[in-house]
């Protein structure tokens, strides 16, 4: 990742409007700042969401509050409490995201 051409700044998340996007079961809640290719979000996972796809997209992930749990295509699964972080690269092993009881989350990608 190459960031370049972003000038200092902060961001006051509460003052990002939230969009909604269902799951399998449950509901994620992203407020998005671009900044050129990178995508920046806090992200609220309802309890007992589960991802309605498996994602292979690459992401750096930091767990907020709560408990995530992921699981890899190939079976493999982890539980990240907060203070903990994943990060896997674009193309490289799907995975999908759940919570029995919500989480919150800051992302990269």
């Amino acid at each position: 990742m190459k960031m370049h051409d972003i000038p200092f700044g902060t961001t006051d998340w509460q003052t990002i409007e939230p969009t909604e996007h269902p799951g399998d079961t449950g509901v994620a809640y992203w407020r998005t700042c671009q900044f050129g290719d990178i995508r920046v979000r806090m992200v609220e996972y309802s309890a007992g969401y589960l991802a309605d796809h498996w994602c292979s997209k690459g992401h750096i992930l930091l767990c907020l509050e709560g408990e995530l749990h992921t699981e890899l295509e190939d079976g493999r699964r982890f539980v990240l409490t907060p203070g903990m972080s994943y990060q896997v690269a674009d193309q490289a092993e799907a995975h999908r995201s759940s919570t029995p009881i919500g989480a919150r989350l800051f992302i990269v990608d």
